[in-house]
């Protein structure tokens, strides 16, 4: 393990860690369980991800990142050291030799926002880090050719935040990120059924419910759900079974939301690149992005084709993994070299 290259995807939902040679060996939930009184951890990842909405009163469970960025830079701190000891068990971080790290950033994040990012990563004692723009690391993941002088558009629809960006020649040219994402359709879930039913859900629940029978277009043949929690009214545990066509109007903004904010962005696109978009559709990646007819409706606004990845979940991992090889070309200012790359620390 000496010597180990590797890149990091901070998400909101989870954190992916991929080891070059190797490919994607963490992809865990972003939370951490913790005692209220001691601050000792509990439970990390998937162990502390199935105590949410179940946890006593001397137990929390954190989400480090809200909307795409680091809220609690203690824990996402604790969180990346966690997986980064994992992988070699101290003898992988306490080597004279430590890693050297790609991290994916979200494009528009502020200067502070950043440096949280990258200070969770170099408090985890790296030898070097890099940064590379998700936009990017979500085509390269895709397999788009970042490198080539020909307009890419990419959607990273996550957990969090909308990333958006127009790529070419390994750089961003226009991009555009939002706070509406997977989690803006949870809650619509959320609301939707205290409104209509007196119902209140959790997050687990409302995220279950999207993933089995949510969407923003009608299904030939409707789909059912039920869903438990607690009556607003009485307190008492209860239940309801939900349609898959009475989600579709509140799913329905935060979907538009994105595809206005796309349509704002492709209005001042450069018209080169812009003829290469329409040629080539638009690229699809984040977890997302796989929400019942989001992909159509999003083609429909913009009147374009819309092509959602293979696995599209682990597009930015994968593609911050390939961007490892353009290290040494960084590293030692190799010019001529189209690198999507920028050296942090």
């Amino acid at each position: 393990m000496l010597g180990i290259d590797i890149a990091v995807d901070l998400g909101t939902y989870a954190i992916k860690i991929f080891v070059a040679g190797k490919g994607i060996v963490v992809n865990e939930p972003s939370v951490v369980a913790v005692n209220r009184e001691t601050e000792e951890v509990m439970a990390v990842g998937s162990k502390a991800f199935a105590m949410l909405g179940r946890t006593s009163d001397n137990v929390k469970v954190v989400r480090p990142l809200v909307k795409g960025v680091i809220s609690d830079f203690r824990w996402a701190s604790y969180l990346v050291d966690y997986y980064f000891q994992q992988l070699g068990s101290g003898r992988f971080l306490h080597s004279r030799v430590m890693p050297r790290v790609v991290e994916s950033v979200p494009c528009q994040i502020t200067g502070v926002e950043r440096l949280a990012v990258n200070k969770s990563i170099i408090s985890a004692r790296v030898r070097r880090l890099y940064s590379i723009d998700e936009p990017v690391a979500a085509a390269m993941g895709a397999g788009v050719d970042v490198a080539n002088p020909h307009g890419a558009l990419i959607i990273d629809v996550g957990a969090g935040a909308t990333d958006m960006g127009v790529i070419s020649l390994g750089g961003l040219s226009i991009a555009r990120s939002i706070k509406v994402a997977g989690f803006a359709f949870d809650q619509a879930i959320i609301h939707y059924v205290r409104n209509k039913y007196d119902l209140i859900i959790g997050e687990r629940m409302a995220e279950s419910c999207k993933i089995a029978v949510g969407g923003v277009a009608q299904r030939p043949e409707p789909l059912t759900c039920r869903i438990k929690g607690r009556d607003a009214n009485t307190g008492l545990p209860a239940w309801v079974d939900i349609t898959s066509e009475e989600l579709v109007a509140p799913m329905l903004d935060p979907a538009t939301e994105i595809a206005r904010v796309l349509q704002e962005m492709l209005e001042k696109t450069p018209p080169e690149l812009l003829g290469d978009i329409y040629m080539d559709g638009i690229v699809m990646t984040g977890g997302t992005s796989q929400l019942y007819g989001l992909s159509d409706l999003i083609a429909d606004k913009v009147k374009m084709p819309v092509h959602v990845a293979s696995d599209p979940a682990t597009c930015v991992a994968i593609g911050a993994g390939q961007a490892i090889e353009f290290i040494d070309a960084a590293e030692h200012k190799v010019y001529g070299v189209i690198n999507p790359l920028t050296i942090v620390y």
